[in-house]
C-alpha cells in the first residue's frame, strides 16, 4: 500500500498595493501645486529673465516695434542686388517667410527666399499689415562694452574688498558676542540681550545721520576737503550687529554644555574652547552670516553713495553702475543690463556653492545625539 503524497498549500495571493496608482484627487493637487509652484517661480524670474535678453540686445533691437523677447532683427533677403524685408505672409492656409518685392495697398508681390526661381507670388493684402520675419541676432558685445565703459574691474576690486573686509569683521565680532551671550553668566545678561534684539526695530535712516556727523567730527570723513575713504563702511563691522548675532547665539545654544565641560576638564579656557570645540561644529552658522553680510555689502546703495559721492576710484559696483545707468539707460540699454547681470555672477555662485550649508545654517534645529 503506497503512502500518499502530502498535499502542497495554495499560496495566498498577493495583494496588489493600493499605492501603485493614485487616486485622480491627489494627481489633481499634484497638478493644482506644480502649476501654481512654477507660475510663482515663473514671476520670481520674470525681472531677471527680462534683463538677461536686453543684456544682449541693440538699442534698436530693444525699441523696435513688435520684437519678440529673445534679441532678433528683422530678417533681410539679398535679392538682385537689393536688400528685401521678409514678412510672414498667411498664403492657402499656411504661413510662409516671403521677401517683399513691390508693396501696394490691395496686392503685395513676394518672392521666396527658399525657391527663387519660381518667380514672383502676388498676394492680395497690404503688406503693412503683415508682421515681420524675426532671425536670433544677439549681440555679446554688450558685455565688454559694459566691462571696459564702467570700469568694471576697479569697481568689482572695490566691491570685494569691501565686502570681504566686511564679512571678516562681521565674523569676528559676531562670534564672540554671541559666545558671550550663549555661554557666559553675568549680572544683567537678559536685559542687555533684550536691549541688543530690540535695535533691530531701530531704521537704519534714523541713525545715518549721527552716525554721519560722528564721522566728520572724528575727521575720518572730511568731505570739505575731498577726504572719504572705506572706514565708516567697514570699522562698524567690527562691532558686531543685533540680526547675525541673534543667529549664531541660538545655534550655540543647541551645542551640549557637556562639550564645554570635557574641554575644561582638558585644561581648555573659555577661548580655546570657542576655537576648538565650538566653532567647528557650527559651520553651517558662520557660513550664513558670512554670505548674508556678503551680499548685503555687495547690493549696499545708500552708505557708498554718501560717503564715497566724490571719489569715483573707491565706490563700489551699485554706486558706479546707477551713474553708468543714469547717463546711458536711454542710449545703451542693452550694455547697462549686461552690467547688471556681470554683477549677479559672484553672489549666484557663491549661493549655489554653499546652498546646502547654507540652508543648514538659517534653519536652527536641536542636536541630534
Amino acid at each position: 500500500m503506497g503512502i500518499a503524497a502530502p498535499r502542497r498549500r495554495a499560496l495566498p495571493a498577493i495583494a496588489r498595493p493600493s499605492w501603485r496608482r493614485p487616486s485622480p484627487k491627489r494627481l489633481t493637487q499634484s497638478f493644482v501645486l506644480t502649476f501654481v509652484a512654477v507660475a510663482l517661480l515663473a514671476g520670481f524670474l520674470s525681472p531677471l529673465i527680462r534683463s538677461a535678453s536686453i543684456s544682449i540686445k541693440s538699442a534698436q533691437q530693444v525699441n523696435a516695434l513688435g520684437a519678440p523677447i529673445y534679441p532678433a532683427d528683422t530678417q533681410k533677403f539679398l535679392y538682385n542686388g537689393k536688400s528685401l524685408d521678409v514678412y510672414q505672409v498667411p498664403i492657402e492656409g499656411t504661413v510662409r517667410n516671403l521677401a517683399l518685392v513691390q508693396g501696394g495697398r490691395s496686392s503685395s508681390q513676394f518672392i521666396d527666399p527658399q525657391d527663387t526661381a519660381a518667380g514672383v507670388i502676388t498676394w492680395q493684402g497690404s503688406y503693412r499689415a503683415l508682421s515681420p520675419a524675426w532671425v536670433l541676432a544677439p549681440h555679446l558685445e554688450n558685455y565688454n562694452n559694459a566691462w571696459n565703459l564702467i570700469k568694471f574691474p576697479q569697481l568689482l576690486f572695490n566691491t570685494v574688498m569691501i565686502a570681504l573686509i566686511g564679512m571678516i569683521g562681521t565674523l569676528v565680532s559676531c562670534t564672540l558676542v554671541a559666545y558671550g551671550f550663549a555661554r557666559f553668566r553675568f549680572p544683567g545678561r537678559n536685559v542687555l540681550f533684550i536691549i541688543l534684539i530690540a535695535s533691530i526695530f531701530l531704521p537704519g535712516f534714523v541713525t545715518f545721520v549721527p552716525t554721519y556727523t560722528a564721522w566728520v567730527f572724528l575727521g575720518v570723513t572730511k568731505p570739505d576737503i575731498g577726504y572719504l575713504s572705506w572706514a565708516p563702511l567697514l570699522v562698524p563691522t567690527f562691532f558686531a550687529n543685533a540680526y547675525d548675532v541673534f543667529l549664531m547665539r541660538q545655534y550655540f545654544l543647541t551645542i551640549p554644555r557637556e562639550m564645554d565641560e570635557a574641554a575644561a576638564m582638558d585644561g581648555a579656557g573659555p577661548f580655546r574652547t570657542l576655537i576648538s570645540v565650538i566653532l567647528p561644529q557650527s559651520w553651517p552658522v558662520v557660513i550664513a552670516v558670512g554670505i548674508f553680510h556678503f551680499i548685503y555689502s555687495w547690493n549696499d546703495f545708500f552708505g557708498p553713495l554718501v560717503y564715497l559721492s566724490t571719489k569715483p576710484e573707491l565706490q563700489p559696483l551699485a554706486v558706479g553702475l546707477a551713474s553708468f545707468n543714469a547717463i546711458r539707460a536711454v542710449r545703451e540699454p542693452g550694455v547697462v543690463q549686461a552690467g547688471t547681470m556681470l554683477t549677479l555672477i559672484i553672489p549666484v555662485v557663491l549661493f549655489v556653492i554653499f546652498q546646502r550649508v547654507f540652508t543648514r545654517g538659517i534653519v536652527i534645529t536641536g542636536v541630534e545625539k
